[in-house]
């Protein structure tokens, strides 16, 4: 499958950066705020867009596959890397709950000219440059505690994927009751 007008590569994913990136803006995560208050259990909108943006995807995929479109074998699918994933969440984790920023948002954040934004954008870029000098040394560990191999969540629970579909689309529709019902305690706000 190819994207539509002939595009591919890098371009494509340019196009769909950006579109996702306007997406962010549009949901209010290019404001750091909102990712502590997430950590902090207090704003799910994080949650919410997100979680929005997995369903969407993972239902279209279902679709495009029983419409014939395209295949499951012609996704790709990593292995985890059990330290290499634990290093990285670690690393990643922190900086979100220091910043309030994750790479994407502190992306979207410097693209809409907040200062916080681009600060961790710089820091993005100067992580990237470290992580790059390093790549080789470290590269045992991140080889290391290999996971499961091409496996879907499907595959690792051995359910269908629609079964997949609704677990998900219930854990969704929970945490949207659970957060509209608490929604009567005081709203964060995210000055802009």
């Amino acid at each position: 499958m190819t994207f539509p007008m002939g595009l591919a590569g890098p371009i494509s994913g340019l196009v769909c950066g950006v579109l996702f990136g306007y997406v962010l803006q549009r949901g209010g995560l290019g404001n750091g705020c909102r990712l502590t208050a997430q950590l902090r259990l207090q704003d799910w909108t994080v949650f919410n867009v997100m979680f929005t943006a997995i369903l969407v995807s993972a239902g279209g995929l279902y679709v495009l596959e029983l419409a014939g479109v395209m295949h499951a074998a012609d996704i790709f699918i990593p292995t985890t890397f059990l330290w290499a994933t634990l290093l990285g969440g670690v690393l990643i984790g922190v900086g979100m709950a220091i910043g309030g920023y994750c790479p994407g948002t502190s992306v979207v954040g410097a693209a809409a000219g907040r200062i916080d934004g681009i600060v961790f954008f710089a820091g993005l870029i100067i992580g990237v440059v470290a992580f790059a000098g390093i790549y080789t040394p470290i590269t045992p560990l991140l080889g290391a505690a290999a996971g499961p191999q091409a496996q879907t969540l499907g595959d690792l629970l051995g359910l269908p994927a629609w079964a997949v579909l609704a677990i998900l689309t219930g854990v969704a529709a929970g945490v949207w009751w659970f957060t509209r019902r608490s929604a009567a305690s005081p709203a964060i706000t995210c000055a802009d």
